[in-house]
């Protein structure tokens, strides 16, 4: 670890980039073996820093803690204040991932307090945390035309890989330019790493249940051979009939154009498939698709051929999936006039969330800032579809039951801070000054 304080030196930048150009060639490369070089490299860090780790601890809890969050905990998440029960899902907010992040990049911008630090990508879906790295100094790469410019990035230079991980090609990138890494990619986006890795092996395509402009769906994507992003059981559902009916292959790759692997072809790459994730997806959609698939695959080749043509890990995160089940024991509970749901509007986890309120025909608004909610009684949101609206008088009148959650990238001071816009506007309606 002492190594990446100081400037060590650095190999010349032609013999660091040789895997990286032998890739950009087309050369076959052991993906998992390359990760592995540059993880293994004394510029690289992904463990944290002991010597800062108090002090940061100190900053977070002041920043990202709430007094109301604790006093929800301590009453079985009820409490009622200004005409207004408020009722707090059993998982909600930070997860362990997350605050893992967050905590290992203040920890690298106190460690390297002179020196130039970049970040590839926002550390978290959350614009509060991210407005805060950049009033530390962090340079978050820009993005040109859809493509990361890392031209500022320097040897020597520090840069911090975010919780959703970074594309092999981007580390191989920053290994050659001598860069000293901190890697906060969350644990869980490593594990489907490690099922992708599996699928290649066994000379699998992996589809992959996820956004293919995501940024943990690009990172994933880089560590296979062939793959297909999916975004839901629409499109799984016209893959599998694909698989066993044939169909336009011209339509199928315009259909697929900006999510499959380069040269790559229906059908010859959709007879052995593994099953893999964007972590923030959908739970029981993931399940639902991987399911279709194995019934696809037992059709097309039989039950004696299902393991050679078929594979499907457990690559569901924990925190997503204790999230989505708390939204749905709370949906129970009829005295709940709406959902508040506290997240970044391009949070993927947060934005599920969401769904699952709408899917049981339950009224719910998802914020991203507290400012959201308006003096004037109105809340700006974000719809499923990814249009952000504004509805006027969303707060119901006299007594109302408020069912709250936020997403994993949500600190608890911003859920308190939501909330405490909504005990305002009740209060403004008991004096008067909202009709």
């Amino acid at each position: 670890m002492g190594s990446l304080k100081g400037r060590s030196p650095v190999p010349p930048l032609r013999s660091r980039s040789a895997c990286f150009l032998r890739m950009s060639e087309g050369a076959k490369l052991d993906k998992r073996a390359e990760r592995r070089r540059i993880v293994a490299s004394e510029n690289f860090n992904r463990r944290g820093f002991g010597e800062t780790k108090e002090e940061v601890q100190g900053m977070m809890v002041e920043e990202f803690t709430s007094d109301m969050v604790k006093e929800l905990k301590e009453n079985n998440n009820v409490i009622e204040r200004n005409n207004v029960v408020i009722k707090l899902a059993e998982s909600y907010g930070f997860c362990w991932g997350v605050e893992r992040a967050v905590a290992m990049a203040y920890e690298a911008r106190s460690f390297y307090k002179d020196d130039k630090i970049h970040i590839t990508n926002e550390i978290i879906h959350n614009p509060g945390v991210n407005g805060r790295l950049k009033d530390m100094g962090y340079n978050f790469v820009p993005v040109n035309g859809g493509v990361k410019d890392f031209s500022d990035v320097k040897e020597g230079d520090v840069v911090v890989l975010p919780a959703f991980g970074a594309s092999l090609e981007e580390m191989q990138l920053l290994d050659s330019k001598g860069c000293r890494i901190v890697d906060t990619t969350c644990p869980w986006v490593s594990k489907v790493w490690n099922a992708v890795d599996t699928h290649r092996r066994k000379d699998m395509t992996s589809v992959i249940h996820g956004k293919w402009a995501h940024e943990e769906s690009i990172a994933t994507a880089s560590m296979a051979d062939t793959y297909i992003i999916i975004k839901d059981m629409e499109e799984a559902k016209y893959v599998t009939n694909y698989i066993l009916n044939g169909g336009n292959k011209e339509e199928f790759m315009a259909k697929f154009k900006n999510a499959c692997s380069s040269g790559f072809d229906p059908d010859r790459d959709l007879k052995k498939v593994g099953i893999a994730n964007q972590t923030t997806m959908y739970k029981e959609e993931t399940a639902a698709i991987a399911k279709l698939f194995e019934r696809t695959m037992l059709k097309k080749f039989g039950p004696e051929n299902v393991n050679v043509h078929f594979m499907a890990l457990d690559t569901i995160c924990d925190a997503t999936q204790e999230r989505q089940d708390a939204i749905n024991d709370l949906i129970r509970d009829d005295s709940v006039d709406f959902y508040l749901i506290v997240g970044g509007w391009d949070s993927s986890n947060t934005g599920h969330l969401l769904e699952i309120v709408h899917m049981n025909g339950k009224v719910g608004y998802h914020i991203d800032m507290a400012h959201r909610i308006r003096e004037d009684g109105s809340i700006e949101h974000r719809e499923t579809d990814g249009t952000i609206t504004v509805t006027k008088d969303f707060l119901p009148k006299g007594k109302v039951t408020v069912g709250v959650t936020s997403g994993a990238s949500t600190p608890d001071r911003y859920l308190q801070e939501s909330v405490e816009r909504v005990l305002m506007l009740k209060a403004l309606e008991k004096d008067g000054a909202i009709a």
